[in-house]
C-alpha cells in the first residue's frame, strides 16, 4: 500500500497531540489530551511519565481512528516534546525512579549556583553553548543521583537510562523493555548541558563535573534519521510497525516547520513559554547578550545548523494561571474578546517570573510582580498585561537576538496554540515594530517533527519539497508610533527590575 501520511507526536508541557499529515503538509487528523501538573513545593514543577505514556498511547489511536488511515499507509513518525524534562527510569520495567522534573522546576537552583562559584560556567558557555540555569537537564539528573536513593549505584552499574521527554516517548514508540531504542537528537542533547556543540557529543568534562555516568545517556543521532531509531511493535498503539526516525525539541521542530532553512531566518513559538530562534546556519555563534547557542536541527550524521535562541519560561503558562489558579477566566479563548474590551492594562505590567527570568536576564532569584494597581485596575485589566507580558518578553529577545546577530529582523514568523489570538498577535507586531506572520498551519512544531520523519523516508525528497508546502494566513502590521512604542516599552523595562533577585 502507498505511503500517504507522515505523523508526529507532540508531546508538550501541558498536553500530549498526535497529528497526521499529508503530502502537502496539511493536517489530515489530530488528537489531544492533557495531563496533571504536579507542584510539589514552590518552585517545583513534576509529571507523571507513566500518565503521560498512557495519553500518548490514547492520542496515537483516536487520530488514526478519527482520520481513517491505515499503519501501513504511514511513512514515518517524529516526535517533538518539551525539552530539558528529565525522566531517570529502570530499563528492565519501564518505571521511572522519580517523577519527571519539568523544565520549569527551579529545585536545582543551589547546584547551579555551586557551578557559578567554582567558576565552571565559562567552560559552559563555551563547550554546550548554554548558561548555569535551572532550566537545563544535567542539574536535574545531578538532583535525581543526590536525592533518590540508590539511583546513583543503579546509573553507575547500567540499570538506569536517562532522556528527556523524547527520548522516553521514543523508548515506549519502539518497545520499551521489550527492545526500545535509547536515543536523542542533536536539539534535545544540545538541551541537556552535557553535550559538547563542536563534537557533537557528549562532554566528558561536564559529566565528570556532575557526576553522571556515561552509561546512563542515549545515543546522539540525527535529527531526521534514514537509518531509523526503530519501528513501533505490533503491540504497540498503531498495532503495526512504522518507522520511528525524527526528533526535535518543540522550538527546533517549529524552525523545521516554518522552513526557516535559511541563515538570518527566525520564527517564535508560543507555547507554555516562548521560544524565539534565529538560523545561524553551519556557525555556532556565541551571544553576549544573553541568548542561548544551540542546534537547531540536524540531517547528518556529524553534521548539524545552529542557532541563536531567546528562551522565556513562562507566556501561556501565565494564561493557565489566570485561569487555574486565580479562576478569573474559564478558557484562554476568551482572552481575546476580554482584552480587547478594555484596551490596554489600566497602568498595570505584569511580569510572570514564576520560574525565575529567562533569555535575556537570566535570573533565578527573580519572582513574579504585578506593579502599577490602583483602585481603578479590573480583571479585565489584568487579562490584557498577561498578554502584553508575552509580547514584551519577546521584545526583549528580540533586541537581544538583532544585537549578537546584526540582523536587523524586518518581519516574525509566528506559531503555537496562542497565536489564534488575533489581538495578542496585532499586540505583538505593534509592541515589536516589526509585521508578525503567521502560517496557514498554526501547529508547525508537530508539521516539523513530521517533516524530520517524512525527509528520512523518502516522504519529502528535499528540503525545497518542504518550502513548497508553506503559505501565509495573515501579516500583523505594526500601528503604534515610535514614541508609544518606546514609553510602554520603559515601562516593561522598570517593571522587571522589581522582579529581578526576589529571592534571597
Amino acid at each position: 500500500m502507498a505511503r500517504k501520511y507522515a505523523a508526529a507526536v507532540d508531546q508538550g508541557t501541558t498536553g500530549t497531540r498526535f497529528m497526521i499529515f499529508d503530502e502537502k503538509g496539511r493536517p489530515v487528523s489530530a488528537a489531544y489530551e492533557e495531563h496533571e501538573q504536579i507542584y510539589p513545593r514552590p518552585g517545583w514543577v513534576e509529571h507523571d511519565p507513566m500518565e503521560i505514556w498512557q495519553k500518548t498511547r490514547k492520542v496515537i489511536r483516536a487520530a488514526v481512528e478519527k482520520g481513517g488511515v491505515k499503519t501501513e499507509e504511514i511513512a514515518g513518525i517524529g516526535v517533538t516534546n518539551q525539552r530539558e524534562t528529565t525522566i531517570v527510569w529502570d530499563p528492565k520495567t519501564g518505571r521511572p525512579y522519580y517523577n519527571a522534573i519539568v523544565w520549569q522546576c527551579t529545585r536545582t537552583r543551589d547546584i547551579c549556583q555551586q557551578l557559578i562559584d567554582d567558576g565552571f560556567e565559562p567552560y559552559v558557555k563555551e563547550n554546550t553553548g548554554l548558561v548555569s540555569a535551572t532550566y537545563f537537564s544535567g542539574p536535574k539528573i545531578k538532583w535525581i543521583l543526590d536525592n533518590v536513593e540508590g539511583v546513583q549505584e543503579k546509573a553507575e552499574k547500567g540499570e538506569a537510562l536517562f532522556g528527556n521527554m523524547d527520548t522516553w516517548v521514543i523508548w515506549w514508540l519502539t518497545g520499551g523493555p521489550d527492545g526500545g531504542a535509547h536515543v536523542t537528537d542533536y536539539t534535545n542533547a544540545s538541551r541537556t548541558m552535557l553535550m559538547n556543540l563542536k563534537t557533537l557529543n557528549w562532554d566528558q568534562e561536564m559529566l565528570d563535573y556532575l557526576g553522571i555516568p556515561r552509561q546512563l545517556l542515549p545515543e546522539i543521532r540525527p535529527s531526521s534519521d534514514e537509518k531509523l531509531y526503530g519501528l513501533t511493535p505490533q503491540s504497540g498503539p498503531l498495532g503495526g510497525e512504522v518507522p520511528v526516525c525524527g526528533d526535535l525539541g518543540d522550538p527546533q521542530a517549529a524552525l523545521v516547520g516554518q522552513t526557516c532553512y535559511g541563515v538570518g531566518e527566525a520564527k517564535n513559538t508560543y507555547g507554555t513559554g516562548c521560544f524565539m530562534l534565529l538560523n545561524t546556519g553551519r556557525e555556532i555563534v556565541p551571544s553576549p547578550s544573553g541568548l542561548l547557542t544551540t542546534v537547531a536541527y540536524g540531517v547528518e550524521e556529524g553534521q548539524a545548523t545552529y542557532a541563536l535562541e531567546g528562551s522565556i519560561a513562562i507566556t501561556g503558562a501565565a494564561i493557565q494561571w489566570l485561569r487555574d489558579n486565580l479562576k478569573i477566566i474559564e478558557s484562554a479563548a476568551e482572552t481575546e474578546r476580554i482584552a480587547e474590551e478594555v484596551g490596554d492594562a489600566g497602568g498595570i505590567y505584569f511580569v510572570p517570573a514564576f520560574s525565575g527570568l529567562f533569555a535575556p536576564y537570566w535570573d533565578m532569584y527573580a519572582r513574579g510582580v504585578i506593579v502599577g494597581l490602583t483602585r481603578y485596575v479590573r480583571r479585565e485589566h489584568l487579562v490584557h498585561a498577561t498578554l502584553e507580558s508575552i509580547c514584551y518578553q519577546t521584545k526583549d529577545v528580540l533586541m537581544a537576538m538583532e544585537k549578537d546577530s546584526g540582523v536587523e529582523l524586518k518581519t516574525l514568523k509566528v506559531d503555537g496554540g496562542a497565536v489564534k489570538n488575533n489581538y495578542l498577535m496585532q499586540l505583538q507586531a505593534d509592541i515589536l515594530g516589526v509585521e508578525v506572520i503567521r502560517p496557514t498551519v498554526e501547529e508547525t512544531t508537530a508539521l516539523g517533527a513530521a517533516y524530520a520523519a517524512g525527509l528520512a523516508t523518502g516522504f519529502w525528497e528535499s528540503l525545497d519539497d518542504l518550502r513548497a508546502n508553506w503559505s501565509i494566513d495573515r501579516v500583523f502590521r505594526p500601528r503604534w508610533d515610535e514614541a508609544r512604542r518606546e514609553k510602554a516599552y520603559a515601562g516593561w523595562k522598570r517593571a522587571v527590575e522589581r522582579a529581578r533577585g526576589w529571592v534571597q
